[in-house]
């Protein structure tokens, strides 16, 4: 499920103590789940209010589960020549990295935690979240891996040559006040001919990909998915209450 102990990154993750998350005597973070796809500006201004009544204590920590319809995202690092084919929206964000698309088959999980509270630690928040997606992967029996000089979640590919990698999982946070905002996405099932669009990350090596669980055989449907990534996250982040679907604000 992780690298070999040889990897300097995973070394580093390790030491960071990824179950440090967990706030003791906090109130359960809420989980909510959308059932239809929301536009991105939508759940943009909804999490930007949110993150703004959780760092003020008015509101309680929370995971939103979602998909988008397709669109095209740029992070503070993105690149203009990175976008090959603008056949979707693109929408400028403040989250880290680069371009990423978003679409239907794509769990999207908005993660708003009191980082003040749990830990002001963003380099160890990032490897937690990494730990998330690799366990979420780990409970369909696929081996998710990190790498030093790619970010994301990357699963090996034998089958297509020698040293082949595809990736699986993109990961994306911003701070405002100490509070987490925007998250990960793991491609369940997306139109992976959509990511052509783009380079996405700026990963241009033809050895790397971009897959999927069904692409890896992994017949799983978005419920099977979301239920293995609220087990992972309370691993980590410590327990959380479920919501009614509805948009979160």
């Amino acid at each position: 499920m992780v690298n070999s102990p040889q990897n300097p990154r995973q070394n580093q993750r390790q030491e960071l103590d990824l179950t440090s998350f967990s706030a003791a005597g906090g109130e359960p973070v809420e989980w909510r789940i959308s059932d239809t796809p929301v536009p991105y500006a939508e759940a943009v201004a909804a999490m930007e209010a949110r993150v703004a009544a959780i760092a003020a204590g008015e509101a309680a920590e929370l995971v939103w589960l979602l998909e988008h319809p397709s669109l095209y995202t740029s992070g503070t690092s993105g690149k203009a020549t990175d976008l090959l084919d603008p056949r979707f929206p693109i929408f400028a964000t403040g989250r880290g990295g680069q371009l990423t698309y978003h679409g239907p088959g794509q769990r999207v999980a908005y993660v708003m935690l009191d980082l003040k509270r749990r830990r002001p630690d963003v380099r160890a928040y990032v490897a937690s979240l990494e730990e998330l997606i690799l366990r979420t992967l780990a409970a369909f029996n696929v081996r998710g891996e990190r790498r030093e000089d790619r970010v994301g979640v990357w699963v090996k590919r034998p089958d297509k040559g020698a040293d082949h990698e595809d990736k699986i999982a993109a990961i994306g946070v911003r701070l405002k006040r100490w509070v987490s905002f925007h998250g990960i996405a793991i491609n369940v099932e997306p139109e992976l001919s959509h990511f052509a669009g783009i380079v996405p990350c700026g990963v241009t090596d033809a050895r790397y990909g971009v897959t999927s669980l069904v692409d890896l055989g992994q017949l799983v449907t978005m419920a099977d998915v979301d239920v293995a990534l609220r087990q992972a996250f309370e691993e980590l982040f410590g327990p959380t209450r479920a919501l009614l679907p509805e948009v979160a604000a």
